[in-house]
């Protein structure tokens, strides 16, 4: 059984939100007299503890109660606000918590916003230095790994230039490159490699797979790319509104983090909003009477709308989307017939997706109504969702049931118009 290297229990993390009552903009002399006259009843106030600006108690995470198990690699999903990154901040010692107890088991290297750990005075070739000696490590274990760090970050010809001259993207290479190479049990790694190229994320998500499974390192990733969460992690944490939502398999987090096991089929609006377009129904539902998502069915996509003003042009979408939220296929209405002006009222729209379009799996739909080219009017974000089951009835779906692998293409369109021997 691994050995258990981050334990959380009743984990809460409190701030206090100052809001000033009655704000207007002053210019700097009524600012300044008005500082100085209140001076005395501030004075009063802090010792009294008498009225003064509004606060409120804002707890960014709270109760939150979870284990980490050495050699896990560890994506931690939700919205923003969800208080990721607070708990990678508890993790990091960077701030403590509010109430409960966080029990850690080893090193911890965190690599949480560009400028975390460098000292911006120093040159490259002495932060690296710094950072080993800020671990624990000698000047000899440090030389052992300099050259390797150099190498992977790319930065060589600026190694004794003081970093507060390098680019955002050269200190998140040198940064990730000192985090990922000294040693440590456990590696903390926030949003913030979005800052780098894309040939730099993908080779910084290979060294954290490789220090996993090759030196049994834990790994705890945040990010909302979805692609790259599912392709590193095994395991996953659900945060919602500074509550763990869900724990379990990289699969099974993701599905609940996109409400796929709800199945979300049709959406009806709420009453009484507002705008130039209101969305007011979207559904998607097998275009046969059989009432299942099957593999060669046709499904209906439908989307209703009411235009409360004349518009002159209007582009209607939907998009199909994978689980982890990478687009499958967009559909114009108005790439192959023109809509043409549209007066006030209601109006639905029907779209289809021809059978033998997408391969067994789950899947969901987002809506947009729009000006093109202009701007966003409305959309629907709800996500409606939808499973594609294999159909037995199908030779290549009977083998997915006996339970078979299958290709991993998205789309499986039957495209085969004839076979015959020729001779």
């Amino acid at each position: 059984m691994s050995e258990v290297v981050i334990k959380g229990e009743g984990l809460g993390k409190k701030y206090i939100i100052a809001h000033q009552q009655g704000a207007s903009y002053q210019t700097f002399r009524e600012k300044l007299v008005k500082t100085v006259k209140g001076l005395p009843k501030r004075l009063q106030n802090s010792k009294t503890g008498g009225p003064g600006d509004a606060k409120e108690e804002f707890w960014s995470l709270k109760d939150l109660n979870f284990e980490i198990n050495q050699g896990d690699v560890v994506g931690i999903i939700g919205r923003n606000g969800a208080g990721k990154s607070t708990l990678l901040k508890l993790i990091s010692r960077i701030t403590e918590p509010t109430t409960g107890r966080l029990e850690l088991t080893g090193r911890v290297a965190s690599l949480l916003e560009v400028g975390t750990g460098f000292h911006p005075e120093l040159t490259g070739r002495e932060n690296i230095f710094l950072n080993g000696v800020i671990f624990g490590m000698t000047q000899t274990e440090i030389r052992r790994k300099f050259d390797e760090i150099v190498d992977f970050s790319g930065v060589e010809k600026f190694l004794d230039t003081p970093v507060k001259r390098y680019s955002s993207g050269m200190y998140v290479r040198l940064a990730f490159a000192v985090a990922a190479h000294l040693e440590p049990e456990i590696l903390v790694v926030d949003e913030v490699l979005a800052v780098g190229d894309v040939e730099f994320q993908n080779k910084c998500l290979g060294k954290m797979k490789d220090v996993s499974q090759t030196d049994g390192r834990t790994v705890l990733f945040v990010s909302h790319n979805m692609g790259a969460i599912q392709s590193l992690c095994d395991k996953g944490l659900f945060l919602e509104k500074g509550g763990l939502r869900y724990s379990g398999t990289i699969e099974d987090t993701l599905a609940q983090y996109f409400d796929k096991s709800n199945n979300l089929s049709h959406w009806q609006g709420q009453d009484g909003e507002k705008g130039q377009v209101v969305i007011t129904e979207t559904y998607v539902q097998p275009a046969s009477s059989s009432g299942q998502f099957v593999s060669g069915e046709e499904l209906e996509i439908g989307l209703t709308f009411n235009a409360e003003s004349h518009i002159p042009d209007l582009w209607l979408t939907f998009t199909v989307l994978s689980p982890q939220g990478s687009e499958l296929i967009t559909v114009f209405y108005n790439d192959f017939r023109d809509i043409g002006p549209i007066s006030p009222g209601t109006y639905q729209a029907k779209f289809r997706i021809p059978a033998f379009t997408l391969a067994p799996g789950g899947y969901r739909l987002e809506f947009n109504v729009s000006l093109p080219f202009v701007k966003q009017l409305n959309s629907n974000l709800s996500s409606l969702g939808f499973e594609i089951l294999g159909n037995p009835d199908n030779q290549g779906d009977r083998y997915l049931l006996r339970g078979y692998s299958t290709y991993n293409s998205v789309v499986r369109p039957d495209w085969l118009i004839g076979f015959e021997k020729l001779v």
